[in-house]
C-alpha cells in the first residue's frame, strides 16, 4: 500500500500529513539506485523524518477530538510526494524533485530517466495525491472546513542539499503558505511550541493540487521540529523529548478542532 489513513472523529477538520517517516523501499526503486547499501542507510538516516509517524499517533491519542492521520508507507528515497511534479519544483535543481536522482550531499543515486520517471509519477504520485485530495475533499463536506498539519523533522545542522540552509534553525520551524496558512493558524501553533521560528530553514506546506490557491476552506501549516530536540541524530532511536513534542501537537489539534 502506498499509503495508509487512520480515520479520526467524523467531526474533525484536522488532518496530520505525516509523508517522510518510512524508510521502506519498492524493489523497483532499489534496483534504480546506484549505490550500495551502506549508501543507501546513509542517505535514509539523513532523509528521513524519524519517528514523526510515531509522534503523530502519539498526538493524536491524547486530542479531544481525534484527527485524521495520512502517512506515506514508502521512503521518499521512491517517489517525495510533496514535490510539484513538474517545472515548477524548484528542488529540481539539485536532483530532489519528485523522484531523487541525488542525495543530502549531491551523491549522484540514479541516472536521468523520464520514462521510469514517469511510471513512478502514475503508479504513486498519483494515487497518493488523489487519495489526499479525496480525504480534504470529504473534511471539507462533513467538517465544513480542513486544516493540514504538515509533520516534519529536520536535522541540526544544516546538510548540503539545503538550498535555504543559512538561517535561523529554531526547536521548531513553521512552514507557510500565503494562500492557505491565515494568522489564526501560525498563532496557534506558536502556543503549542516555545521556540518557533517561520519559514527558516523550510517554508511552505502541503496542499492537495486540486485546492491549492483554489479552496480557502483548506488550511495548511508545516511543523519542522529540529531533532537534536527529539532523537538522536542521524538516524538514532528517540527519546523524552517526543513525548514534549507530542504535547504540543496534541495542544495545537485541540486548538485547531
Amino acid at each position: 500500500m502506498i499509503f495508509e489513513i487512520s480515520p479520526g472523529a467524523a467531526s474533525s477538520p484536522v488532518i496530520l500529513h505525516v509523508p517522510h517517516a518510512s524508510r521502506a523501499i519498492t524493489a523497483a526503486a532499489r534496483s534504480s539506485l546506484l549505490v550500495d547499501d551502506a549508501a543507501v542507510t546513509e542517505e535514509l538516516d539523513n532523509l528521513t523524518d524519524a519517528h514523526t509517524d510515531v509522534l503523530a499517533h502519539r498526538a493524536a491519542s491524547f486530542a479531544k477530538v481525534p484527527p485524521w492521520i495520512f502517512e506515506n508507507r514508502w521512503s521518499r528515497l521512491v517517489v517525495d510526494p510533496e514535490r510539484f511534479p513538474d517545472e515548477r519544483e524548484e528542488m529540481r535543481a539539485v536532483g530532489m524533485g519528485a523522484v531523487y536522482t541525488h542525495g543530502f550531499a549531491g551523491r549522484k543515486l540514479r541516472d536521468d530517466d523520464s520514462v521510469r520517471d514517469q511510471n513512478l509519477l502514475q503508479t504513486h504520485f498519483g494515487p497518493y495525491s488523489e487519495a489526499f485530495a479525496a480525504l480534504t475533499a470529504d473534511r471539507c463536506a462533513t467538517a465544513g472546513r480542513c486544516v493540514i498539519v504538515d509533520v516534519h523533522s529536520y536535522p541540526s545542522a544544516s546538510l548540503p542539499y539545503e538550498m535555504h540552509g543559512l538561517g535561523p534553525r529554531p526547536a521548531v520551524c513553521l512552514g507557510t503558505d500565503p494562500d492557505h496558512t491565515p494568522a489564526w493558524l501560525v498563532a496557534a501553533a506558536e502556543a503549542a511550541f516555545p521556540l518557533t521560528g517561520v519559514n527558516s530553514p523550510f517554508a511552505g506546506t502541503y496542499v492537495p493540487l486540486d485546492f491549492y490557491g483554489r479552496d480557502r476552506r483548506v488550511s495548511s501549516l508545516m511543523i519542522e521540529i529540529r531533532r537534536d530536540g527529539y532523537m538522536t541524530e542521524p538516524g538514532g532511536p528517540f527519546h523524552d523529548g517526543l513525548d514534549r513534542l507530542a504535547a504540543g501537537l496534541t495542544q495545537l489539534i485541540n486548538a485547531l478542532s
